[in-house]
């Protein structure tokens, strides 16, 4: 039995230890830097304690130094969690009916068709937001094919709005719902399909009572994955938004760059990441709740 630990223990070691030196500990030191006070020239004071990094989550200091209610940081936190959920919504409504009619065709068909879907990968995230300022901006690829389709006159104005914003996180991470969903689908029992069918059931029942149940923890992996990676997202908020929609990471950037308040932005990305963990342990209970009740 030692000698399985042993075993055991040297096997996980490497993988806990790399977990530790690059999450855990980095997750400590942006904790202990939220607590410390600013510099006056930005960074922070080594030796000072202060919980003000919270406070200004809230509250601000107006002209006569009273304390009052701030409520921009909720606005930001609120459009990023919009924004993010928008982004799932889309991306499963695209990812579903794709992920079902590849499951229909010839595992080569089905493999070139993952093939494309990964293609974008191959390009860096900045040139692909770069490409879609082309095709967004004012007299783009957008605009000028409308205009030769005779469907409009003027400009469409989608850069730098959050609708440009939208489209630019739900090209980024359209894969992402893809690949689950479609690994899920695949892995269902045709047979089940086919006994439904043959019990009466429409397309639409064995959509929503068969496949659907069948497919969910593909589809809620492909959720957590857009949805998750979407708050923190930076550089479509930032190139497509043109800071007229800033997210989240765009404002955490902002913190540790230009405005050089470090404890500040270590309050921002460790509050992000507590509603995040508090979002999956509900997630985590009303799946066990309905699995309970099933």
């Amino acid at each position: 039995m030692n000698a399985v630990r042993a075993k055991n223990f040297a096997l996980t070691a490497p993988a806990a230890l790399y977990l530790v030196l690059f999450m855990v500990l980095p997750l400590l030191l942006m904790l202990y830097v939220s607590t410390l006070e600013r510099a006056p020239f930005g960074g922070v004071l080594w030796d000072s304690h202060t919980g003000v990094a919270y406070v200004k989550l809230l509250f601000e200091r107006d002209l006569a130094g009273a304390i009052a209610f701030n409520s921009d940081y909720i606005a930001i936190f609120a459009r990023s969690f919009r924004l993010a959920a928008v982004t799932t919504v889309l991306t499963f409504v695209i990812s579903l009916p794709t992920a079902l009619y590849m499951t229909t065709l010839s595992r080569g068909r089905a493999a070139l068709i993952l093939f494309l879907v990964t293609v974008p990968f191959w390009t860096n995230l900045l040139v692909r937001n770069f490409a879609w300022i082309l095709i967004l901006r004012n007299g783009g690829t957008l605009d000028q094919t409308l205009q030769w389709l005779g469907l409009m006159v003027q400009s469409l104005d989608i850069l730098y709005t959050p609708l440009a914003t939208g489209i630019g996180l739900t090209y980024s991470f359209l894969p992402f719902m893809i690949l689950p969903t479609y690994v899920a689908l695949e892995r269902i029992d045709k047979r089940l399909i086919e006994a439904a069918f043959d019990l009466g059931a429409d397309r639409w029942r064995v959509l929503r009572r068969v496949v659907l149940p069948l497919a969910m923890p593909g589809i809620l992996a492909g959720v957590i994955l857009v949805f998750v990676p979407c708050l923190g997202a930076y550089v479509s908020p930032e190139l497509l938004g043109g800071g007229k929609s800033m997210m989240i990471g765009n404002l955490v950037q902002a913190q540790f760059g230009a405005s050089r308040n470090w404890p500040f932005g270590a309050a921002l990305a460790l509050t992000l990441l507590l509603v995040l963990l508090l979002m999956l342990v509900l997630s985590r209970l009303i799946k066990r709740r309905m699995e309970r009740f099933a």
